[in-house]
């Protein structure tokens, strides 16, 4: 073990490097021996944590493994079951001691040598900094929905930012004990984050394609965060259907209007009931639509009513106590 690096877990290190892994055992050895390498350079006490979400491969016993050899520098959670990245992701910020806390994701798509980037930016005085991945090695159907989240998040938050969707992200620490104070059981950690932040930037980083292991974010994975997001951070949903709404009533009684007139005037006709009837279906779609938004955040209300714990923790490497 780097001892001039490391850290004891009695003294807070510098740096805290959160990484959420699951089913992540062709990665881990690789990402940690990249990984440790990057951070001895910064000459920097460091720590990383660990947050094992519930993986049914080796991912543990690699964390372990890792522990055990570096144990001044590794802290390892292991959810008792699969929560979810973004709570893994909590669980590493209670977790964290350092005053500046790094995410990244256990499949090495996002190199741990572009770390050193992010933290050159916040020293200018940043309060959060995000990877930008400028030349995205994943496939257009992947890259298509995410460029619409991050058209989205950009116009609800207020924040343009380029890339939402990318888990190598900075931030210092008054930022992650403001997020630690917030309970609610699904929540968007990057917009959480520029809640909290004064000052945000973006750095364009490298994205290298997968070369072990499978994708854990498959479309409905992709389209159920989304929901969260935009039923968590605004009200822009429920507002727009309310104006479809008014704008479809004002539309149907227009064209009530029109058959009335017409009727007098040209007499009815047989073929006019079909399209009566794709009116109706139009309504009878924009109704169940308008039903199921509403149905979400009742149920993020019943979510947060019942005041579940966001994850449990089976095991832990690695306390302040040590």
């Amino acid at each position: 073990m780097n001892q001039s690096s490391g850290a004891a877990y009695n003294e807070p290190p510098y740096l805290s490097v959160v990484i959420p892994v699951y089913n992540e055992e062709e990665n881990l050895p690789e990402l940690g021996r990249r990984l440790f390498a990057t951070l001895d350079k910064l000459n920097q006490p460091y720590e990383i944590v660990f947050v094992d979400d519930g993986s049914s491969d080796r991912s543990w016993e690699i964390i372990s493994r890792m522990y055990q050899d570096h144990s001044g520098q590794v802290h390892g959670l292991q959810f008792i079951r699969n929560f979810g990245q973004h709570p893994a992701i909590f669980a590493g910020f209670q977790a964290a001691r350092g005053q500046v806390i790094v995410t990244l994701d256990a499949d090495l798509q996002n190199p741990p040598e572009e770390i050193p980037k992010l933290l050159a930016k916040l020293a200018e005085g940043y309060d959060t900094v995000g990877g930008w991945r400028e030349t995205r090695r994943d496939s257009f159907f992947r890259r298509l929905p995410s460029a619409f989240i991050n058209w989205l998040m950009s116009k609800v938050t207020g924040v343009h930012l380029k890339d939402y969707g990318c888990m190598l992200r900075a931030y210092r620490r008054e930022v992650i004990d403001s997020i630690n104070q917030c309970h609610e059981s699904t929540s968007f950690i990057p917009a959480l984050a520029n809640m909290f932040s004064r000052r945000i930037a973006e750095v364009p980083v490298r994205h290298e394609e997968r070369t072990r292991g499978k994708s854990k974010y498959s479309l409905v994975k992709l389209i159920r965060l989304n929901f969260d997001f935009m039923t968590g951070f605004s009200h822009l949903p429920i507002h727009a259907v309310g104006i479809l709404g008014l704008l479809i009533a004002i539309i149907g009684l227009g064209f009530g209007l029109f058959l009335i007139i017409r009727r007098f005037w040209v007499g009815p006709e047989v073929e006019g009931v079909f399209t009566l009837f794709a009116i109706l279906f139009v309504f009878s779609g924009l109704q169940m639509f308008g039903l199921a938004l509403i149905g979400e955040y009742v149920g993020r209300i019943y979510r947060e009513v019942r005041q579940r714990p966001r994850f449990v923790v089976r095991e832990e490497l690695g306390n302040s106590g040590e």
